[in-house]
């Protein structure tokens, strides 16, 4: 769409746009990754911490939009204004109250360095392309992002996006200011033009692939998709895209059939734990969690299976196990959990076995108040002692820190330990039985 002057003045005084940097990267993948990005961290199941809201800054260090400042115009857009500028010196032999327009004095450079000081000043002077070109070049040459995106703002407004298409593609440091820019202030339209003339197809695709971002309705966005999977990605991003048109089309089905079983009443987890909200547009590891803890004993050729889920995207086998216990240990189906870790060798024999450690799976149920009888068994565990014996402690798992205490033959640490059992009872009476036990040589 076309951006109006008011929509540029916007970009300049609002906060929530972001400068142009010579060290910026284009972050359109990280956007375009984010369902496969997400199965590589469970931050999705901890509230997130508000960000810091850091004061941006351009490449030269000076504040980037700040709406006021000693000296300095309001907005970059005043200092574009079509009035031009006025002297508030009187010349003599003017009539009192009458003022001379000095803007058109000032030569380029001068031009260029009241930009760069805040200062107002009118570019409608410059006409010509060439007078034109040579302004942003000396913009360029001053290495101020603010400056060169003024400059092209005005360009933008007076050239035809042929014009100015042909003299950027020259000038790689203005170009790139221009993208950041057409980003930044949303206008798809003129960028997906510039890329078509500088047959960037690559980029040409992103950019039509950020379009699905503005459409609400699942449907339609899943046919958006559909549209994108044929476009000139890399090959790992065609990747991502086609995972990310399969996800929404499972979600689409998901939830169509999990709204007809809430409404309907019927089914146990949706009436003790009804939904807070829509499983539609989350991503990958949030529909594995939500699968993981309403359609957890599903068979594998259902769309809404955890397992299925699992082999269609990939999903590694840590990032399965932690999303699929922490689902569960929030139902409080210790069962499953305990399932979830048993594993059978060759022989029939089973075994407790945790690719993501035995330490994370005792902190994840206690967070979710699981009985102290089955944190023991998972404290019990964990291979290293050190760590075995903080964990013990920190969640009381008493006979565990007696037990390792006696294995290791620390009399002083059981002893020390006895003031933190209560008094009377059954840990006290064990700890007192072990120090008095002749059978045992103690190290100290």
């Amino acid at each position: 769409m076309n951006r109006t002057k008011g929509d540029e003045e916007e970009y300049w005084n609002s906060s929530k746009f972001k400068a142009f940097t010579f060290d910026d990267e284009d972050d359109e993948l990280s956007q375009l990754k984010e369902s496969k990005r997400a199965v590589n961290s469970l931050r999705d199941f901890v509230d997130d911490d508000d960000e810091d809201d850091l004061e941006r800054v351009s490449w030269t260090g000076e504040p980037v939009g700040r709406r006021t400042r000693p000296g300095s115009f309001q907005s970059l857009s005043d200092a574009l204004s079509d009035t031009p500028a006025k002297s508030y010196a009187p010349e003599l032999g003017r009539p009192k109250g009458e003022y001379r327009d000095y803007s058109n004095d000032w030569s380029l450079s001068d031009t260029v360095r009241r930009l760069r000081k805040g200062k107002v000043c009118s570019l409608e002077r410059f006409r010509s392309l060439q007078d034109k070109i040579q302004l942003l070049e000396e913009a360029v040459s001053m290495h101020d992002g603010n400056v060169i995106t003024a400059v092209l703002i005005f360009l933008k407004r007076t050239l035809s996006k042929e014009i100015l298409f042909r003299e950027l593609e020259v000038r790689q440091v203005a170009l790139r200011h221009l993208i950041h820019f057409l980003k930044e202030i949303g206008d798809q339209k003129l960028l997906l033009d510039l890329f078509r003339f500088l047959d960037r197809t690559e980029e040409l695709a992103l950019s039509h692939y950020r379009e699905h971002l503005t459409i609400q309705d699942p449907e339609k966005r899943k046919e958006f998709l559909k549209t994108c999977i044929g476009l000139p990605f890399s090959a790992e991003d065609s990747a991502h895209i086609q995972d990310h048109y399969t996800l929404l089309e499972r979600q689409i089905i998901i939830e169509a059939n999990d709204r007809h079983l809430e409404l309907a009443g019927q089914t146990e987890v949706f009436r003790k734990h009804p939904r807070k909200a829509s499983i539609l547009n989350m991503p990958l590891v949030t529909t594995l969690f939500y699968s993981c803890f309403y359609h957890y004993t599903e068979a594998e050729g259902t769309f809404s299976s955890p397992v299925n889920l699992k082999k269609t995207f990939k999903i590694p086998d840590k990032q399965y196990v932690l999303t699929a216990l922490a689902a569960r240990a929030k139902l409080r189906a210790w069962h499953d959990v305990d399932a979830l870790f048993t594993t059978k060798n060759w022989l029939g024999y089973t075994k407790k076995r945790a690719p993501i450690g035995f330490h994370r799976v005792v902190e994840i149920l206690h967070k979710n108040s699981a009985p102290v009888q089955i944190l023991q068994e998972y404290v019990n565990l964990v291979e290293d002692v050190d760590t075995k014996l903080n964990l013990a402690t920190k969640f009381k798992c008493h006979d565990v820190v007696i037990d390792t205490c006696r294995d290791l033959k620390d009399r002083q640490q059981l002893l020390a330990y006895r003031s933190k059992v209560d008094k009377g009872s059954a840990e006290e009476e064990k700890i007192d039985a072990l120090l008095n036990s002749s059978q045992i040589r103690w190290k100290n």
